[in-house]
């Protein structure tokens, strides 16, 4: 059974959803799962001073307290891990970076060496940075000597109007008149499209491991 963890920090709820999706997916595809959120970096009295994005971010906490955090076992644990974050200024959030930091020991002994690595992403605005905020993210993989699958354009969901990055999912999460109703702008296309790269990124952790072990 090929070990997957879904690591992602969400703010109002989008790449939660893609994160519960990419869960889903793994469950259906026979592997083992961990989703696990990375915690936010600061409190209520400290959220930005935005009213819709605000009261968005504060009922986005709550529901989603259960969910257990990300903890870099995780990382020693997988096979794959699907990474989610929204968007910021083209780059990863904070929350997830600081999360990254924290995995130099695991790193320095060779731990995420050949472990597969995907990522989906959340903007506010079509062209908000998505691909770079991946390829951001893929920079420290390099570092890791992971080994990156991304959905590319090798199936038809991708060519969706609401798809189309070859990098990994994005939904463009906009800015609604209704607060608290951000994630709602995760399209289907976009679910269908994160079962996809879930699937496609195990199939590869699956052989990959298969063909590591046969060595």
């Amino acid at each position: 059974m090929t070990n997957v963890a879904i690591i992602y920090y969400s703010g109002t709820g989008n790449v939660h959803k893609l994160a519960v999706a990419a869960a889903a997916a793994a469950e259906k595809s026979g592997a083992d799962v961990r989703l696990r959120r990375v915690p936010e970096l600061v409190n209520e009295s400290l959220a930005p001073d935005f009213t819709e994005w605000t009261q968005a971010w504060e009922e986005h906490a709550a529901a989603v307290r259960d969910v257990a955090l990300a903890s870099v076992d995780d990382l020693d644990w997988a096979d794959a891990v699907l990474w989610g974050t929204p968007g910021r200024y083209g780059l990863p959030a904070a929350p997830l970076k600081q999360f990254i930091d924290q995995s130099f020991a695991l790193h320095a002994r060779r731990g995420l060496v050949n472990k597969v690595m995907s990522a989906f992403t959340s903007t506010g605005t079509q062209h908000g940075g998505q691909e770079s905020t991946i390829l951001s993210l893929s920079n420290v993989f390099y570092h890791w000597g992971a080994i990156i699958v991304p959905p590319g354009v090798v199936d038809d969901i991708q060519l969706a109007p609401s798809n189309g990055n070859p990098y990994g999912v994005s939904a463009v999460a906009g800015l609604q008149a209704v607060p608290g109703h951000l994630a709602e702008n995760v399209t289907d296309d976009n679910l269908a499209a994160i079962e996809f790269q879930t699937r496609r990124t195990i199939e590869i952790a699956t052989a990959l491991r298969k063909g590591l072990s046969a060595d």
